[in-house]
């Protein structure tokens, strides 16, 4: 039996390990609480992050990564980006020499700008045939109610990536393979940016022309940065891309949405995070991409208001006002 030990024992990662259980494979969580490993055990729920979902039976938790690691024939990581260099440090001496590495995370470090499968390969040594990534538009609430969604699976060898496909492939779970590694990671990452633009304009009560022109100037920003960083532009059109983007700006379920909209309707940054609380990748990714962008000489004018915005302290009606100032031109995705 396939096995499988996921990191992260938040809505994503508990979200996850349904998928994997309903498509039978063996999930353990693993968390650093022992109070939540015992609860999930023994109510199969998570009640803390996705209240009222019960778990398979075969889903179980713990707090040893070793226990979790035992015979694991992927490692899921659902941790935030900006810990991945720390944690997955501890874990190196437990990984088998064939475990592959999957990354659910959607962030750019900062600092080094590297992507989160780039992080996995320094950390641990490993090749691109053992890292491999899950993007798509995969709200992790929806999918712990079982409602149809699409995904990709990303790795540099055709055959983990069938392995994996395989690995998560329920009846209400479709992942697709793809070996743009590159582009769905950017999509991912980027989209978090864009999905904090999205929710500002909502909560300033601007309608869904604005809303629609963010998304597609959005995609268009994100092709180009991919583009320059070696990626398949039309990995930008498909699920990892343009899917997972639109479900970010258009849905509440989005913790991004959601603390662009409280920014939006005058909150400000400390009062967001302490309102949304989970983790918000954009809010610290948007850095990231933007120093990425500045290194490769990609113009990223979006991301550049939602940082202005969240790091300098620039009003939304100010950066707003700006953005539409800029000088007319051609419209072009790359």
């Amino acid at each position: 039996m396939t096995r499988a030990a996921v990191f992260g024992t938040g809505n994503w990662g508990t979200a996850f390990s349904l998928v994997l259980a309903d498509a039978g494979t063996e999930a353990v969580l693993c968390g650093r609480r022992a109070e939540l490993a015992e609860r999930i055990n023994r109510d199969h729920e998570n009640a803390e992050y996705l209240p009222g979902i019960a778990l398979p039976d075969s889903v179980r938790a713990t707090t040893d990564p070793a226990e979790a690691l035992h015979g694991a024939d992927f490692l899921v990581l659902t941790i935030p980006a900006q810990s991945l260099r720390e944690n997955l440090s501890r874990l190196c001496p437990l990984l088998g020499p064939a475990t592959v590495l999957v990354s659910l995370m959607k962030g750019i470090e900062l600092g080094t700008c590297m992507r989160m499968s780039q992080v996995i390969a320094e950390v641990t040594g490993a090749g691109p045939e053992r890292i491999a990534v899950v993007s798509g538009p995969n709200l992790a609430q929806e999918i712990a109610e079982r409602h149809p969604a699409a995904s990709v699976v990303a790795c540099a060898d055709r055959a983990v990536a069938e392995r994996l496909q395989k690995a998560c492939h329920s009846p209400y779970f479709r992942p697709y393979t793809n070996a743009d590694v590159i582009g769905c990671e950017l999509g991912g990452a980027v989209k978090n940016v864009i999905g904090l633009a999205a929710g500002i304009a909502e909560g300033m009560g601007l309608g869904d022309n604005t809303k629609a022109s963010l998304i597609t100037r959005g995609l268009a920003e994100t092709a180009r940065l991919g583009v320059a960083l070696g990626a398949d532009p039309y990995t930008f059109s498909g699920l990892a891309g343009l899917g997972d983007l639109v479900a970010t700006c258009a849905s509440p379920l989005s913790r991004n949405h959601r603390f662009g909209r409280l920014l939006g309707t005058g909150h400000t940054v400390a009062q967001a995070q302490a309102l949304v609380r989970q983790t918000t990748e954009g809010v610290k990714s948007s850095e990231s991409v933007l120093e990425l962008a500045r290194r490769h000489g990609v113009d990223m004018p979006l991301v550049e208001t939602v940082v202005a915005v969240v790091h300098e302290g620039r009003s939304p009606r100010e950066m707003l006002a700006a953005l539409m100032a800029r000088s007319a031109k051609s419209e072009s995705l790359y």
